[in-house]
């Protein structure tokens, strides 16, 4: 009897064991990623109503508030057409009853620290060590504002945006499918994998679908990579690629012709036209691929001593070099300013590369915290130190004139946001008002959104408003006759103003504050001056 009880005591021994180690990792990997989640907001900072955040808030408040922005609904709603952001956002504001800025803070916390954890999900499942994990989220927690190549994207954005909720869930996507894909793995957990993938994949495609397609594509070909077969390992990419390839063609040539004033939209999105962009944007989509190449083929022998762990970490890397190689492709191919029509241009295909980042970003810093940091706290804490004042100033560089957290229990510092706020609390909200076509780029004005921060309507912009142009044509003719009325305003004459903007029903002006008028200018200040139009 006792030659029977003592292996069930040590097989009891040992599960009680793996569950202790299992707890002690849980909650290792919470702490870690709830710290990091402050050290991330304090370095990237936090910017509500700046570039695109304000693009999407100001669809927010007009679904909160059906009375705001009567004269330029189709602009502020666009966004909200295509993704499923705005109308949860709102639904949380009013189910909770927490005012809409606490809201927004709320959830860009919450989906920092979820891009974090899930980001800890995908290292746990490449690394067995806890260092190794532990610096693939810290060099990630320091790099969240790095630029993607000539994208216009960052990993992650200073504010809340659709990306904010896609960006984790493509990371749960990718965590899913090395789970849905271990070969010696029980079959429950990889019925659990499948789930994770699937949740990933609707969240990612309800958020913002052009991502969606994209990580579908990505673990289709990381699902190859990974099969038993041989014939599917080697084939299944190219027979993928193949296909996206042979999609791209037939939708470019069945594409219906685009008006001209579509095109002229179109052509001011240099970031959609790799042709355009400087020799140092093109590094940023060679270097990647450059290194993961290194990584995902070389030798076993050579290989470092964490990548020697788990296969997971070579097929990621080597997804990451063929979808961004493909992406590379079809955008080279299709994506130029003489391949109109630009249909293909419109799903921007580079994109692809903010996962070839974040895979890299893993590798790189799993490598620094196993090899180069180890269990040395004070080369952690230089590390981070060093790291995070580099990409703080980087961050600080385009708000230079703002608060670097811009919360609502602070007024702001940036004088163009004061006179958007003074806007929204004295002028009438039916008023329509005109500012320069590219006011956002204005020295000192910091990208801050004038709909977002002021609560009333306005000609369209030529930055962010271009951009829904793009995606969305039929606003096109719209966009054009409103950047004819806005270009140079400031500097235009008071009868210009008159003669350009009274045909189009504007009522107010917002012009830079050294401009010149006659016209009754109720508030003013250094940066801005906001002027009744007669």
């Amino acid at each position: 009897m006792g030659v029977l009880v003592a292996p069930v005591e040590v097989q009891r021994e040992r599960v009680q064991a793996h569950a202790a180690r299992w707890i002690r990792e849980r909650r290792f990997a919470f702490a870690l990623v709830s710290a990091l989640t402050g050290l991330a907001i304090a370095i990237e900072g936090y910017h509500p109503y700046a570039e695109d955040g304000g693009l999407y808030l100001a669809g927010v408040k007009r679904l909160l508030d059906g009375g705001l922005y009567p004269r330029d609904t189709a602009f502020v709603m666009e966004p909200a057409r295509r993704s499923l952001f705005a109308w949860m956002v709102a639904g949380l504001v009013r189910v909770s009853h927490v005012g809409l800025p606490a809201m927004l803070l709320a959830l860009h916390v919450a989906s920092i620290w979820a891009t974090l954890a899930t980001a800890w999900m995908l290292a746990a499942r490449c690394y067995r060590g806890r260092l190794a994990r532990a610096g693939a989220v810290a060099l990630l927690a320091c790099w969240m504002g790095l630029p993607v190549a000539g994208t216009a994207l960052f990993l992650m954005d200073p504010y809340l945006t659709t990306r904010s909720f896609a960006t984790p869930a493509m990371l749960l996507a990718l965590a899913g499918a090395l789970d849905a894909t271990e070969r010696d793995g029980a079959e429950r957990f990889r019925r659990r994998g499948v789930a994770m993938w699937a949740a990933g994949v609707a969240v990612c495609a309800a958020m913002h679908p052009l991502m969606g397609m994209y990580v579908v594509f990505a673990t289709m070909v990381l699902a190859c990579l990974r099969a038993r077969s041989r014939a599917s390992r080697t084939w299944g990419p190219v027979v993928l690629c193949a296909v996206a390839m042979s999609a791209a063609a037939f939708a470019q040539r069945t594409a219906k012709p685009e008006s001209g004033e579509y095109v002229r939209a179109a052509l001011t999105r240099s970031y959609w036209f790799p042709g355009d962009w400087q020799w140092y944007e093109l590094v940023g989509l060679a270097a990647p691929l450059v290194i993961l190449s290194a990584l995902a083929w070389m030798r076993r022998e050579d290989r470092p001593a964490s990548m020697k762990q788990s296969d997971a970490v070579r097929t990621l890397a080597q997804m990451a070099v063929i979808a961004g190689a493909a992406a590379w492709v079809v955008a080279a191919i299709f994506a130029r300013e003489s391949a109109a029509p630009f249909g293909l241009a419109r799903l921007q295909p580079l994109r692809m590369f903010q996962e070839v980042y974040f895979i890299l970003v893993m590798v790189l810093g799993a490598w620094m915290g196993e090899r180069v940091l180890q269990r040395s706290a004070w080369r952690w804490v230089m590390a981070l130190t060093l790291l995070g004042c580099m990409m703080f100033a980087a961050a600080r560089e385009p708000y230079t004139h703002s608060r670097h957290i811009e919360a609502s229990w602070s007024a702001p510092r940036n004088e163009w946001a004061q006179a958007f706020e003074w806007t929204r609390d004295n002028t009438p909200r039916d008023a329509l008002f005109a500012l320069d076509a590219d006011y956002i780029h204005t020295p000192g004005e910091d990208a801050q959104s004038f709909r977002a921060i002021a609560e009333r309507s306005s000609l369209p912009d030529y930055s962010k408003d271009g951009g829904e142009v793009s995606l969305a044509p039929q606003l096109a003719p719209v966009w054009v006759r409103a950047q004819a009325a806005e270009q140079g305003l400031s500097r235009a004459s008071d009868a210009e103003r008159i003669e350009r903007l009274q045909p189009l029903g504007v009522t107010w002006v917002v012009l830079e504050g050294g401009a010149r008028t006659a016209f009754d200018c109720p508030y003013r200040n250094a940066a801005a001056k906001v002027c009744r139009l007669p």
